[in-house]
């Protein structure tokens, strides 16, 4: 289904308020197809992040959020977000996001906010030695070839381009079983001048490819017969602003994998070098014995 993947994001992410007042806000949101008809995770993320930003005073920006995914959310439906305001201070605003279909949650997120203050400065060091975005190939040269409604989606329907800096594990694995990549990242056209769409935005994107880490230590791909694979909690730190239709890169490394679940965990850097996002997720990772 190829439309304008970027002008759908925007819609999906173009929250309505329903006008409802219990002790929470109410707004709902409009799902995007995918071919696994399960709602993708990055997008109900962003979606409750807006849904608890429409809540805040305008100066006060989130930092940080911590969401779980209770169930698969289906593409057919639409969502609706309850907010309740659980605490507003002198420096610091949390909000706690509820996203429902058929009135089950499919995630829980807590999710705070701060006004700008002066402090303390410093920033982990970009690695060095990255291709640049524009020596490596897209997800679209890659995949838009192949006859598959999956690589046919991820080749033209996602809203951003994906560089992968490693050989990407679409269907073959890594030269080498490690637990470690970096993939460039930006949307496919301009976004509008709202920092708070773009912060959101970025939540979209970091769900796309961070377990793969997972994946890559273990010689498995996206191909893998029998693969179970489901994001199971998501959290996220915004340090500083960044567009995110310029190219950022995902420097990602998984430190675990047991009992079915692996740990991965990421920093987004702009192109220049500035920290812009730390962020960390547990998955299920399934694979059956050869």
């Amino acid at each position: 289904m190829v439309g304008d993947p970027v002008a759908d994001m925007l819609a999906a992410l173009t929250l309505t308020d329903t006008e409802a007042r219990t002790r929470e806000d109410i707004f709902t949101a409009p799902s995007l197809w995918t071919p696994q008809r399960r709602v993708f995770g990055g997008q109900v993320a962003a979606q409750a992040v807006l849904a608890a930003m429409r809540t805040v005073e305008a100066d006060r920006f989130i930092h940080s959020m911590h969401g779980y995914f209770l169930r698969p959310g289906d593409d057919e439906q639409p969502i609706t977000f309850s907010v309740d305001r659980i605490h507003d201070g002198r420096s610091f605003s949390t909000r706690r996001t509820q996203a429902y279909q058929n009135g089950a949650p499919i995630l829980s997120m807590i999710a705070s906010f701060q006004d700008v203050d002066p402090g303390l400065e410093h920033q982990a060091t970009m690695p060095a030695g990255i291709p640049d975005p524009d020596d490596l190939p897209s997800a679209r040269e890659i995949l838009g070839p192949i006859d598959h409604p999956v690589a046919q989606y991820w080749a033209n329907s996602r809203p951003f381009d994906l560089r992968h800096v490693e050989d990407p594990i679409y269907f073959a694995p890594g030269p080498e079983a490690v637990a470690h990549q970096a993939v460039w990242f930006r949307t496919t056209a301009p976004l509008p001048d709202d920092e708070n769409l773009h912060r959101a935005a970025l939540a979209y994107a970091s769900d796309y490819t961070i377990l793969e880490p997972i994946l890559r230590r273990h010689g498995a791909t996206w191909a893998t017969p029998g693969l179970k694979m489901a994001s199971l909690d998501h959290a996220m730190w915004w340090h500083r602003f960044a567009r995110v239709d310029d190219w950022l890169l995902y420097v990602q490394e998984s430190p675990s994998a047991q009992g079915g679940r692996g740990l991965s965990q990421g920093r987004i850097f702009t192109r220049d070098g500035m920290l812009v996002a730390s962020v960390a997720q547990e998955g299920m990772v399934r694979i059956p014995e050869a």
